[in-house]
């Protein structure tokens, strides 16, 4: 017999013990007495329960960090994957669609952690989003993002550890309908700043939301973590360009798209970094954008560190 069942087993012979010989009123009372009581249990052995839970998956996570190559290892102090994905509340079977998983840094933790029954789905930009950035994107880099979910599901099979989790991509634009109210959660880390950026050119952030909101199930969460610059700085400057936002703004865009915050961390903020309005993010480790050249500069970007950093939860309301 469990535990819960030996309390409420207790509980029910309490009452009606103490009803045999009791007026009306004292019966009633009784009962509530015994009812919050019963409750007072369950509520205890489910919070028991869950700090079970937490325990297993946070050893299961640490392990899975300590498997990573050194290279990932060396990045864990400023980004703390540990701390951000129990903050998240990410477990092992859940579907979560991770926001431009690029190389696969997280992936290459969330495969195996996600396990046999999880499933992880990268989400790339939209097609029509990438020329806008120029540059880099090329004719022919575009032409190749045409086929980026096949590519990069892929690469994504090295990335296994011995995990049979399911692993799929689609682009924002394009999600599979079929794949709506499913997913527990969607990451958007370091992901935010060109949605942004380039909101007024297709409503990409717009879009991308309304396709997180579409995909999740009700109540379903979405974990941020996002280069953070001050409020104080000009809105302009925070559109999205210098890899900084407001995390008023990110709030606000959330809100509109149907989603709440419930909760935020500090895990991932960093005070010595405050960006003025010329700054970049790329000015910091690892880019060092224009300080590689100059060792009186690089020391003091190096001094500062990564960037500071939103860690936002919010649900699906």
């Amino acid at each position: 017999m469990t535990l819960k069942n030996l309390l409420i087993g207790g509980v029910a012979a309490f009452t009606l013990g103490a009803c045999s010989g009791a007026t009306d009123d004292m019966k009633d009372a009784v009962t509530d007495a015994a009812n919050d009581t019963k409750q007072a249990a369950a509520g205890a052995i489910d919070k028991a329960a869950d700090m079970a839970d937490n325990t297993v998956n946070a050893t299961k996570l640490a392990a899975v960090l300590a498997m990573q190559d050194d290279a990932t290892k060396a990045r864990y102090d400023a980004r703390n994957p540990q701390e951000t994905l129990m903050f998240f509340g990410i477990e092992p079977g859940m579907t979560v669609v991770e926001a431009l998983p690029g190389g696969g840094w997280y992936s290459k933790i969330l495969i195996p952690y996600l396990g046999d029954e999880g499933h992880l789905i990268g989400a790339d930009y939209a097609l029509d989003m990438w020329p806008l950035f120029g540059g880099f994107a090329t004719p022919e880099f575009v032409e190749n993002k045409k086929t980026w979910p096949e590519t990069w599901v892929a690469g994504a099979q090295d990335w296994r550890a011995g995990s049979e989790a399911d692993i799929s991509a689609f682009a924002f634009g394009n999600r599979d309908a079929s794949m709506d109210g499913t997913v527990d959660a969607v990451l958007f880390i370091r992901a935010m700043h060109n949605l942004s950026r380039f909101e007024n050119d297709g409503l990409f952030m717009t879009k991308a939301l309304a396709d997180t909101h579409a995909l999740l199930k009700p109540g379903g969460i979405v974990g941020v973590v996002q280069h953070a610059g001050p409020e104080s700085n000009s809105d302009e400057w925070a559109q999205g360009s210098n890899g900084y936002l407001k995390q008023s703004n990110v709030i606000s865009a959330f809100n509109a798209a149907g989603f709440d915050l419930v909760d935020e961390s500090d895990v991932n903020k960093n005070p010595r970094d405050v960006p003025s309005n010329t700054d970049v993010v790329w000015r910091l480790p690892q880019s060092l954008r224009g300080a590689r050249e100059n060792p009186e500069l690089k020391a003091k970007m190096e001094a500062i560190g990564e960037s500071n950093r939103m860690t936002l939860l919010f649900k699906k309301r």
